[in-house]
Order: structure tokens, then C-alpha cells, then sequence
């Protein structure tokens, strides 16, 4: 069993991106590992644009992301790019914050045009942070995304079945990294 950030980059309270990965943790914590739920915008403002490294909240989200084996990234797609708010996060954490974890990048957005995204905006920021394996990403249609009136969240059925295997996926390289740590 691993232990998997699931960190949420929207600035919304109603965020499909949250919504997204809630149900992305779901099928995760299916397969055994234990995951824990983050979003970016619960942390304060002036931390993250202040470059505060010792503010209580940002260093215990830094201690989260150290303590992580894998880390499920979510992000809105905003101008052809992830969000100023998961940006800011990225900024606040250590250059190698994601050495050696298994990394799953998911991108929400409102057009087919922003796609692309999560490979030449979202992964390099990534990799640039020392990320031991970025799985393949996903971009999922905010349309395909919706809150049922009992508050779960329904994914449409086509992106499910193409969702379904990029998140094996990542539970398969999680899996693999915690290996060697096992046989040792």
C-alpha cells in the first residue's frame, strides 16, 4: 500500500478538477493505497504569495508532499495552462519535491483546444521538480464531469473507460516504486 497526495489546484469551491480526482481517489483507495485529499486553496494567500517557507501550513504541506510515494496532480486548465494557484503551491515546495514518487497530472477544462496542456505546461514543471516516474496525464471536458444531486460525482461513461487505464496505470508504477522497498 502506498501513500498518494491527491492535490487539487483549483481556485473553486465548486471545482470539477476536485470533483475529478475525488473520484480518481476512490479508485485508488480500491486498490489498497491510502490517500489523502489536498487543495491548494485552503491554503492562506498571502503564504503562498509571500514565498513564506516557514508558514506553519506551507511547511506541513511540504512535509505531505516529502511523505508521499505518489502524487495525483489536478489542475484547470487557464489560459493554455495550469493554474496560477497550483503554481504558486510548485513555487513554495523544495526544487525535488518529487524525487523518486510516481506522479499522475489531470487537467480539466472547458474545450478540446486546451489538451495539450497537461503535456507541454503541466509535465515539465513536473519533471523539472524530480518527479521519478510522471505516468500518462489525462485532460478531461469540464462537461463530462457532474455533481449528482446526492453530491457524488458522475464521470461521463466514455471518459471513464479511457480514464480507467491512466489510472491503473499509475497505480501500477505507485506499486512498482513501493516494490524494491519491500524486497529489501
Amino acid at each position: 500500500m502506498a501513500f498518494v497526495l491527491s492535490v487539487s489546484g483549483s481556485p473553486s469551491p465548486t471545482s470539477r478538477t476536485t470533483r475529478l480526482l475525488r473520484h480518481v481517489d476512490a479508485r485508488l483507495a480500491g486498490r489498497g493505497h491510502h490517500v489523502v485529499p489536498f487543495e491548494a486553496r485552503s491554503l492562506p494567500a498571502h503564504a503562498l504569495l509571500s514565498g513564506d517557507f516557514d508558514h506553519p501550513e506551507i511547511v506541513a504541506v511540504t512535509d505531505l508532499f516529502a511523505r508521499a510515494d505518489g502524487v495525483v496532480i489536478g489542475t484547470p486548465v487557464y489560459k493554455a495552462a495550469y493554474s496560477g494557484l497550483l503554481k504558486a503551491l510548485l513555487d513554495v515546495l523544495p526544487q525535488y519535491a518529487l524525487a523518486g514518487k510516481a506522479v499522475l497530472p489531470l487537467a480539466t477544462g472547458g474545450s478540446p483546444a486546451h489538451v495539450l496542456a497537461v503535456d507541454y505546461a503541466l509535465r515539465p514543471v513536473l519533471s523539472s521538480m524530480g518527479a521519478g516516474h510522471i505516468t500518462q496525464g489525462w485532460f478531461v471536458l469540464d462537461r463530462h464531469i457532474t455533481a449528482r444531486e446526492d453530491g457524488t460525482t458522475l464521470v461521463e461513461r466514455e471518459t471513464e473507460t479511457l480514464l480507467a487505464p491512466v489510472v491503473e496505470g499509475f497505480a501500477t508504477a505507485l506499486e512498482r516504486l513501493a516494490a524494491p522497498a519491500l524486497t529489501s
